[in-house]
């Protein structure tokens, strides 16, 4: 299990992403999740994955290596996207090639193709702009109304982004209030935890503002999470107990 959160503002984007995997109870790990593409003051994309590390990991080795394109004989590199919308129906492809290469042996033995990922970032001359691909290669946008997506153990961060997050949110902000959302899923589900990445991009400037690993008794991290138990604490104890 992991969680992962993206969150585009009007002065640019979030990427978080925990690195706990799994594989049977006492097989715990630490991968990185979290994966970045930079030429800088050309474009930067940025990469988070969930689900089966192996299946994401052949995903992103094809988008550095070369995918298969439909149509094409030639094989297409996620560095060398023209658009973020090609860029995003690139990784797709991997997406649905790896499926076509692993898919039936997965099933004969009993495991899911079970895979999702958050893209996002800018490449000059086009917007900035964040996708979430599903295990079938289909992706969507995110918009301006809800601007965040999640992937993985996403159901105890969202209620803080819901409450939280707007298009307007100062791109820091942004980064606090999804430091709080992961705290909080860690809290309430054990297989996601530290180290966190975390990685930000201003629009309009191509390249990687802050990129940096949150490891365990960080101190700022630490303060965070007490700070926001303490205000839930003297926020519910200041609401009035219910009439009845």
């Amino acid at each position: 299990m992991t969680y992962c959160a993206g969150i585009l503002v009007e002065e640019g984007l979030v990427l978080i992403a925990d690195t706990r995997t799994n594989a049977g109870f006492d097989n715990i790990s630490t991968f990185r999740k979290l994966h970045v593409v930079e030429v800088p003051g050309e474009r930067v994309l940025g990469i988070a994955t969930a689900g089966n590390l192996s299946i994401s990991q052949s995903v992103l080795g094809l988008l550095r290596e070369g995918v298969s394109v439909p149509g094409s004989e030639l094989r297409e590199k996620l560095v060398d996207a023209p658009t973020m919308f090609h860029a995003a129906q690139l990784v797709g492809h991997a997406v649905r090639q790896v499926r076509h290469e692993i898919g039936e042996a997965l099933g004969e033995a009993q495991l899911s193709f079970d895979a999702s990922f958050l893209f996002g970032g800018q490449i000059k001359g086009g917007p900035m702009t964040l996708y979430m691909v599903y295990s079938a290669g289909n992706f969507i946008e995110c918009g301006l109304d809800a601007p965040f997506l999640q992937i993985g153990e996403h159901k105890y961060g969202k209620p803080i982004l819901d409450r939280a997050i707007t298009f307007e949110t100062d791109l820091y902000n942004a980064l606090k209030i999804g430091l709080i959302s992961m705290d909080s899923t860690m809290r309430s589900n054990l297989a996601v935890g530290l180290p966190i990445d975390l990685l930000t991009i201003r629009r309009d400037t191509h390249m990687i503002g802050l990129s940096h690993r949150i490891e365990p008794g960080e101190p700022y991290f630490t303060d965070l999470s007490q700070r926001w138990s303490d205000a839930l604490k003297a926020a519910h104890m200041a609401i009035p107990r219910p009439p009845y």
